[in-house]
């Protein structure tokens, strides 16, 4: 099979290819020829806005800062985009409320499937950090299949 044509997006680190960015030096006016990578300010979260699982951010105090357009949609009846802003605990009744509140203390992950309206969902809740400082918690809700093949590797 013959590698793709990867014009100004392959280039080498000296020990292996690299997929990504092009540097400056090939693209001095531009990020990118790709029209979904619009300017440099957007690219940092451009791919997470179309991806298909929900992204749902908060800082350190529990604001919700950012929701992708999957997570909007997951939260409709909840209000949706008019959730950033408001606080991720009040979001959520009890026990789960005091359950947010320890991971957000401890800092631990939290990671489950749910079945809802037919749907099963990894849930898979993180810290995130930011210059090594914690900055908040992010939820990923990814839409799975109820059988799930399971693979051991290595």
């Amino acid at each position: 099979m013959k590698a793709p044509n990867l014009s100004g997006n392959y280039r080498s680190n000296g020990k292996r290819k690299v997929v990504g960015r092009p540097s400056p030096a090939q693209q001095p006016d531009s990020l990118s020829s790709n029209p979904a990578i619009p300017d440099e300010k957007s690219v940092q979260h451009a791919w997470v806005e179309e991806f298909p699982g929900g992204v749902t951010v908060c800082d350190a105090d529990g604001t919700i800062i950012e929701m992708n357009d999957r997570s909007v949609d997951i939260f409709e009846e909840d209000g949706g985009r008019a959730l950033i802003g408001k606080n991720v605990f009040d979001c959520h009744p009890e026990p789960a409320r005091s359950e947010l509140a320890h991971l957000v203390e401890t800092r631990q992950r939290n990671v489950y499937t749910i079945e809802k309206k037919g749907v099963k969902k990894l849930i898979y809740q993180s810290p995130w950090y930011q210059n090594g400082a914690y900055a908040g918690f992010i939820e990923l809700s990814l839409e799975i299949p109820f059988e799930l093949p399971h693979f051991v590797r290595g």
